[in-house]
């Protein structure tokens, strides 16, 4: 907890990436969440790894081992046979109990408007997963706008826009989230004033802050603790969105 609020870091990776050479551990993040003051975070695997199976499980030993820290998201190759893929979400589900599903356009050429996007989304939606959706860099499968789509043909799915399409794309998650209210927005890589600029289109309740990498945790949840907005949001956007979203809870203070 930092100055009375809790945070929750909605976008966080554990694993080893091939397209990075990063790898994180559990030790290390924890370590960054207790210098930062994290309560918790969303642990997702890097979208380019040599096992995925062996990320999914890397993270379902973490939320086994500090349940009370972590919840997890699945992040599987869409262009998989179907069957494949299906049954990996479900061990994700069902076994190891992630409560996720990344999508990265950046690594994984998914047109958000094809009949296989129909399929994954589908599929979260029967699972009853939040989609992650990476948006900004990757385009043109990761602009915000087009997943207005999926999100309006699975109304009853939540769609978070990871990073909020970037600097460049920003404008775009707010029309997205103006007309789909089943999408909320991640707001990790903005700027302070780009968080005000969605605040006047986007209430709170729909915003959640994430850092991505280990060393952006102060930077990323620290610059909504600075901004003149009301305690309500700042809880909103550190702590209450993306407990309710990924998590089902909607405990309060």
């Amino acid at each position: 907890m930092k100055d009375g609020f809790r945070l929750y870091d909605t976008h966080a990776h554990l694993g080893a990436a091939l397209h990075s050479g990063r790898v994180h551990d559990t030790s290390r993040l924890l370590h960054a969440m207790d210098r930062a003051g994290v309560d918790r975070a969303m642990l997702i695997p890097f979208p380019v790894v040599a096992d995925l199976r062996r990320e999914h499980d890397l993270i379902g030993a973490a939320l086994r081992s500090y349940p009370d820290r972590f919840s997890g998201a699945a992040c599987i190759d869409p262009f998989l046979p179907e069957a494949e893929f299906r049954d990996e979400l479900r061990r994700c589900v069902e076994v190891l109990g992630l409560r996720a599903l990344k999508l990265q356009p950046q690594y994984q050429a998914l047109n958000p408007l094809s009949s296989r996007a129909e399929f994954f989304f589908g599929l979260a939606a029967e699972f009853r997963l939040p989609v992650i959706a990476h948006t900004g860099t990757g385009v043109p499968f990761s602009l915000p706008s087009l997943f207005i789509v999926p999100a309006r043909k699975f109304p009853d799915l939540t769609i978070v826009l990871g990073h909020a399409g970037g600097s460049v794309y920003m404008l775009e998650t707010i029309v997205a989230a103006g007309v789909c209210p089943n999408i909320c927005i991640e707001l990790s890589s903005l700027m302070p004033h780009h968080v005000l600029e969605i605040l006047q289109h986007v209430p709170a309740s729909r915003l959640m802050a994430g850092a991505d990498l280990p060393e952006s945790l102060e930077t990323e949840l620290y610059k909504i603790l600075g901004l003149e907005i009301s305690n309500a949001e700042k809880e909103s956007i550190l702590w209450g969105t993306g407990r309710r979203v990924f998590d089902g809870e909607s405990d309060n203070p």
